[in-house]
């Protein structure tokens, strides 16, 4: 079963978020047994969910019902920033004529 955001977007790992209106990013995405034991347990105990990473205020948060969790706001998928990161250093280099 996957998780997603209120706006109904799939919460994937290394997504950036803004959770209670702090920049975060999710660690992991527990929703079905894989055979590791740390990960299985999340979907055992708790019927899976996501972890959470937001270092300012809470550290780690699991949350399991994501689709209503208005305080977790999609930003971008972590493949968005790296690429932003790419175009920002060419752009760069352009500028600096190299």
């Amino acid at each position: 079963m996957p998780f997603t955001y209120q706006s109904g977007e799939e919460i994937k790992k290394g997504d950036r978020v803004l959770f209670h209106g702090e920049p975060g990013e999710i660690d992991f995405v527990a929703d079905g047994l894989i055979g590791d034991p740390a990960m299985d347990w999340y979907v055992e105990e708790h019927g899976g969910g996501v972890m959470v990473i937001e270092p300012k205020c809470f550290g780690r948060a699991f949350l399991t019902e994501t689709h209503s969790a208005e305080d977790l706001v999609f930003v971008s998928r972590a493949e968005e920033k790296t690429h932003m990161k790419e175009v920002v250093k060419l752009h760069r280099n352009v500028s600096q004529g190299r």
